[in-house]
């Protein structure tokens, strides 16, 4: 194999692994399992965490899955943007549907703030998908890291790296343009941080 060929077979190999460990239901997983660590309590409170990732990620993930296996998307990754709407719609069904558990349950404000961060910026990807394919890898990694810095401080800058590895990725993989992906980072984390910060502000003078 010529070098040029080996040096596209191990970029295309990265590629796939960075887009894959970091698909959306992973990266807000983690972003939610560490939700509860800035509150009193931690780590009594983790469980809070785990069940807002059922709802915000294991349960949209499977039912994507049994999609996939029936049929009736392409793909996981939803590759096909006439079919993001309904998915989009089903996901923010499960999301809801978690937030008003997570709210008769008293899960502390960090949880439900960024669950609902989460729900605006899934809004707002998922109303420019039906038009456009913006990345929502771009966007979920975007607005998981930004998120995390909000909450555990600078130190966590570095995080941040991995918004430009997930969209080099995806652009590899011919997945989306590079406009596609850059324009996911910026609205999913700049929706999903600028929510967060105003939400939290209003629970701390709320309470």
């Amino acid at each position: 194999m010529r070098r040029e060929q080996r040096n596209t077979v191990i970029r295309n190999r990265v590629a796939l692994f960075l887009s894959a460990v970091f698909q959306p239901p992973v990266t807000v997983a983690v972003l939610l399992l560490l939700s509860p660590v800035v509150e009193p309590g931690f780590p009594g409170t983790a469980w809070f965490g785990a069940l807002a990732v059922l709802f915000v990620c294991v349960l949209p993930f499977a039912a994507v899955l049994l999609l996939v296996r029936l049929g009736k998307i392409t793909d996981h990754h939803v590759s096909d943007r006439r079919q993001r709407a309904p998915v989009t719609a089903m996901a923010l069904l499960s999301l809801l549907a978690g937030l008003g558990l997570l709210t008769v349950v008293n899960a502390p404000a960090s949880v439900i703030v960024t669950v609902l961060a989460i729900v605006g910026s899934v809004v707002v990807l998922g109303v420019i998908s039906v038009f456009w394919k913006i990345s929502g890898h771009a966007g979920a990694v975007a607005l998981s890291t930004a998120i995390a810095v909000l909450m555990l401080g600078a130190p966590w800058i570095p995080l941040m790296l991995l918004i430009p590895a997930v969209c080099w990725s995806r652009v590899v993989l011919r997945a989306h343009t590079a406009a596609q992906v850059v324009m996911g980072a910026l609205v999913g984390g700049g929706v999903a941080a600028g929510l967060w910060l105003l939400l939290r502000e209003a629970m701390i003078r709320a309470g």
